[in-house]
């Protein structure tokens, strides 16, 4: 991932078209990530992680905030749950719909950005659930964590998972892990990357290579939550999805300076 000079253009536009073609790519699943012959045989595709702290969701009305091609949302429906999917991305959201189609597995997909939930997708909600890889594409929490306030019904829950901003904060470099991005990022300064390729290993080049990204700290994430009156049930720092991330650099350590991690060394 390069960064370079960011541009005056609508970051969540460029975005879109980013993953309007990443949705196409990972309908396709070449390389298995997605797992979607493996779910669309009945194998479940949720973290272990999430499956042991989400519990019974049965018959709860679930809000799946960027939900992507779906697959996840569909995961819930599978342990009972009434699941909306929100996402962007018109391509990713017919993806989701051929999905359904093909499992037998009932959810309505709405397009529309996070800011637009409430309007989109009013709800009430009894759980809302927004998972890897999310809050980065999102310049601003306390937007985020009032659009999620505003769907929830009284004693509703967030599920929330991401990647840790210490780690988000980190770049590879040389070898090793090193700081390389602020704690936090401006809402009108993203960081500008450019990737040819997506994350699953597919090797297809993309035309729209360009995204705009937003690291968050803790205490904006939290702050954000508790300003918009959400209750915490609790909140878990864990090692294992750093770790997932960048295998090749945390099982190796670097000789040159850096915070590159032995694979004894925890990171959160």
């Amino acid at each position: 991932m390069g960064e370079v000079e960011a541009l005056v253009v609508n970051p969540i536009e460029v975005n879109r078209e980013n993953w309007d073609e990443r949705a196409a790519i990972h309908a396709r699943d070449t390389t298995g990530d997605y797992m979607l012959d493996r779910f669309r045989r009945g194998e479940d595709a949720l973290y272990a992680i999430e499956a042991a702290e989400l519990g019974d969701i049965t018959a709860k009305r679930v809000l799946h905030l960027q939900c992507h091609i779906g697959r996840d949302t569909l995961c819930l429906v599978r342990r009972g749950a009434l699941a909306t999917g929100l996402d962007f991305s018109s391509v990713a959201l017919d993806v989701a719909r051929q999905l359904a189609e093909e499992t037998g597995l009932k959810a309505q997909f709405v397009q529309g950005t996070v800011e637009e939930a409430p309007r989109l997708t009013p709800g009430p909600f009894d759980l809302v659930f927004t998972t890897w890889g999310t809050i980065c594409w999102l310049p601003d929490m306390r937007s985020w964590a009032n659009a999620i306030a505003c769907v929830l019904a009284p004693g509703g829950e967030l599920y929330f998972a991401d990647a840790h901003p210490s780690f988000k904060v980190l770049d590879e470099r040389a070898g090793g892990l090193m700081p390389a991005y602020d704690f936090q990022t401006p809402a009108d300064r993203p960081l500008a990357f450019v990737d040819a390729t997506t994350y699953t290993g597919d090797p297809t080049v993309m035309t729209h290579q360009s995204t705009r990204q937003w690291i968050h700290s803790l205490s904006t994430i939290f702050g954000s939550l508790i300003a918009s009156t959400q209750p915490m049930a609790f909140a878990q720092e864990r090692m294992s999805g750093s770790q997932q991330m960048v295998p090749q650099v945390l099982k190796t350590k670097s000789k040159g300076p850096g915070v590159s991690r032995g694979a004894s060394s925890m990171v959160p």
